[in-house]
């Protein structure tokens, strides 16, 4: 077959998979911003991290400088079940839109979790059975990084409690019910099992949860809990980093077919996904080889990079955590129960933030309903029933296919596919019986959560 004869779906052979994370903070002249101890403001240390993450994972969230980190085979047997993913041609979504532009999409609901969260899921796991531990503790929004990391530590025998947003541990139990087939505990956030729950409970009684609630219950209980540590399935730089084998796979496909894209979209919550997917792109970006039009997409209920504000904030709303230097609606802000719950974070990664107040990337804001509609659409050509995420990227993908309708350029689009819908079905079901909304939170509610913002000199400036 020859360069110009493009296959529909493009499959790697085993010998061209990763064997290396790709750092795309080595390649930044300017460098995200270090996370902050609350009490000193200093830069936080190896030390001052282990207690609450694992050993290597720190080294990984430390390490700016090292452009390639050697994947561990194990980790590479397992990716083996289900990578390397396909980068398919979505000629159906061009013929229905009448387009000239190329739009390509990397799948990444192929395995069990449904989603791209068990790249970075296995890592972790692998990395708290290396250091010996018992289990270990999280939050999910969606459940997708819930149900992957209960996989993942199914797989090592590591215990597993999960901290579930409460509007999605209601709209979505098949998905929990998923995670407690892998062995996984599932608790609704705010939960009174922990003290910083409690006090949300109390300051926002019947509150439907966000992320940043769900983190604070998992790093108490993490810290707590003698031999368990806390593990985050985004917006960190160890998830960017396992992530990049998404970009790296998508990137060695695309040159073997002599393929450019000159767009490319994923959705942005809190930055896991996004960040994978363009990272060897931004690298080359970074170095002056090449250059590409970077489009992160948000829900207009959750607007951190397009409303939010660049300044250190907590990660977490019980403000437990670290602060950190992001794009940000202010830690106590709790965003409309949409039903895109992995994308309901009020920060985003340091390191997306750092490139887009560099002007390296784009950002833009799309309401719930569209995003449903693209969904539709989407699923009716392509034969894949899309997460609500997911749809976020084919609504704008399909936006910028059709700007190339009106202009006649020939453009190839490329995005992230990150998971499948089916565990979603109450969302579609409120979209088809036409009772789901749109919600846009007004300057006033924003304004009440960069009140919270930590305040001293520099920060907010």
């Amino acid at each position: 077959m020859s360069k110009k004869e493009i296959p529909y779906k493009i499959y790697l052979e085993e010998n061209e998979m990763p064997k290396k994370w790709y750092n795309v903070r080595a390649d930044m002249k300017k460098k995200p911003a270090p996370l902050l101890h609350p009490g000193t403001l200093q830069p936080m240390t190896f030390d001052e991290l282990r207690p609450v993450f694992c050993d290597e994972l720190v080294r990984q969230e430390l390490d700016d400088t090292t452009p390639y980190i050697d994947i561990p085979q194990e980790i590479c047997d397992f990716y083996r079940m289900y990578r390397p993913s396909p980068l398919v041609r979505a000629y159906c979504l061009e013929k229905k839109l009448d387009t000239p532009a190329k739009i390509y999409y990397k799948f990444e609901g192929n395995n069990t979790s449904g989603s791209h969260k068990l790249n970075s899921a296995i890592a972790q796991a692998y990395y708290a059975k290396q250091q010996g531990l018992k289990g270990v503790t999280t939050e999910t929004g969606a459940g997708q990084w819930g149900t992957a990391l209960s996989m993942a530590c199914s797989y090592f025998d590591l215990d597993c409690k999960v901290y579930m947003v409460k509007v999605s541990y209601e709209q979505k139990p098949f998905r929990r019910e998923v995670m407690r087939t892998y062995g996984a505990s599932v608790t609704p956030s705010p939960s009174e099992t922990t003290e910083v729950g409690k006090k949300i409970l109390a300051d926002h009684p019947g509150t439907t949860g966000s992320l940043g609630c769900a983190i604070s219950e998992a790093v108490e209980t993490a810290t707590q809990s003698e031999g368990y540590r806390y593990v985050l399935g985004s917006v960190l730089n160890q998830v960017l980093l396992h992530q990049s084998v998404i970009g790296i796979e998508t990137k060695t496909a695309m040159d073997k077919y002599d393929i450019h894209p000159d767009i490319i979209i994923g959705c942005a919550g809190g930055g896991s996904n996004l960040g994978g997917l363009i990272s060897p792109f931004m690298g080359e970006q970074l170095r002056g080889e090449a250059k590409y039009q970077f489009i992160a997409v948000e829900p207009a209920s959750c607007p951190s990079l397009t409303r939010g504000i660049y300044a250190y904030d907590f990660c977490d709303t019980g403000m437990v955590c670290p602060l950190a230097k992001m794009y940000t609606l202010g830690s106590g802000f709790i965003p409309s129960a949409n039903h895109a719950g992995g994308l309901r974070y009020h920060g985003m990664s340091s390191v997306l933030s750092e490139l887009y107040d560099q002007g390296q990337m784009q950002a833009v804001s799309v309401e719930q309903t569209e995003v449903f509609k693209a969904a539709e659409q989407f699923a009716r050509v392509e034969g894949i029933l899309p997460a609500p995420e997911s749809s976020h990227a084919i609504r704008v993908a399909i936006d910028e296919a059709l700007k190339c309708r009106e202009t006649g350029e020939e453009k190839t689009i490329l995005f992230g596919l990150t998971g499948t819908g089916y565990f979603d079905m109450v969302a579609y079901e409120k979209f088809h019986n036409g009772e789901m909304t749109d919600y846009i939170p007004t300057d006033a509610e924003l304004q009440a959560g960069f009140d919270g913002i930590p305040k001293f000199p520099g920060n907010m400036e």
